[in-house]
């Protein structure tokens, strides 16, 4: 029997790129969500971002140099992968998932994409394995095309989203909110509408009150009619690169009070993994599928 709701979410897994044997990239994590989540709803391949949205959020030449394979050493290393023709098809393919997934939600109320919330990449730049970067590039397709007059994106994975703060700094009819740790990457912080930079060893009642007391009243004053999600798993005890301490029970909790907020308020909304990398690999893969999960229990 097909699923009793609309829903339908989207997943690169198919779409792979080389890398060194050991690499720290969270490869294992695409399939795995999947897999969890086949018998929940169906899980389509991502189509691929066009080049010109990509450019709605970064420089066209720069865009095309990597297109090509005009890239310098010293920006491998800030990408943190190194350069292919795949790894720029499977960038292309990530962001195109977001972008079908705002479709869906416009239509539906909630879309779910199983990658994405490249938060680190910049116009001209990219950082963290973050080449395009989904969440700029939704903000300015749907304000550009009337699809949204008010667009929040509530940035959770536990590294502050410094690319989209950049990118959409300027853009009054945007409002960027990041949850992160404070000594934690990247060292060099961007100013977002909304920094709630918090201490190592955050736990789930620390994290929780910060968010029901500063972060859901942000959005609530704001009044967006578009939410973009970045669910990052990163914040979980035991991430290689988190430093926080929350459980998967407080990252669920995290999870229905963003997605209720958006449901009672009636504002359409994209869930986006963004960050996971926790020494544990089955928990990384519940708590990204926890957030469509999630989304399911609330919007259906």
């Amino acid at each position: 029997m097909p699923p009793a709701h609309p829903f339908r979410a989207y997943s690169p897994a198919d779409h792979h790129f080389p890398l060194p044997e050991g690499h720290r990239f969270p490869y294992y994590k695409y399939a795995g969500v999947r897999e969890r989540l086949r018998s929940v709803l169906p899980v389509l391949d991502t189509p691929a971002l066009s080049w010109a949205d990509a450019a709605r959020a970064h420089d066209p030449h720069w865009l095309r140099r990597w297109r090509r394979g005009e890239v310098g050493r010293a920006e491998e290393r800030a990408f943190g992968l190194p350069w292919s023709p795949q790894v720029v098809e499977r960038s292309r393919r990530a962001a195109g998932g977001s972008l079908a997934a705002l479709h869906d939600a416009l239509r539906t109320g909630w879309g779910a994409n199983l990658a994405g919330g490249t938060h680190h990449a910049f116009r001209d730049r990219a950082e963290g394995f973050c080449l395009i970067n989904d969440a700029a590039i939704l903000t300015r397709v749907a304000l550009d095309g009337g699809l949204a007059t008010r667009v929040a994106v509530i940035d959770l994975d536990v590294h502050q989203g410094n690319g989209t703060a950049a990118l959409l700094g300027a853009e009054a009819r945007a409002f960027t909110l990041s949850v992160h740790g404070e000594r934690n990457y990247p060292f060099r912080k961007e100013a977002s509408s909304l920094d709630l930079p918090l201490g190592d060893g955050v736990s789930d009642l620390e994290y929780l009150s910060v968010l029901h007391t500063q972060a859901l009243p942000a959005l609530e004053a704001f009044r967006p009619d578009l939410l973009l999600y970045l669910a990052g798993a990163d914040v979980l005890s035991g991430d290689r690169f988190g430093r926080f301490a929350l459980s998967l029970d407080g990252v669920r909790e995290r999870n229905r009070a963003v997605l209720s907020w958006a449901a009672q308020a009636g504002v359409p909304t994209v869930t986006m993994l963004a960050g996971g990398y926790n020494r544990d690999h089955a928990l990384t893969i519940e708590a990204h599928a926890s957030v469509v999960l999630d989304g399911l229990e609330v919007f259906a």
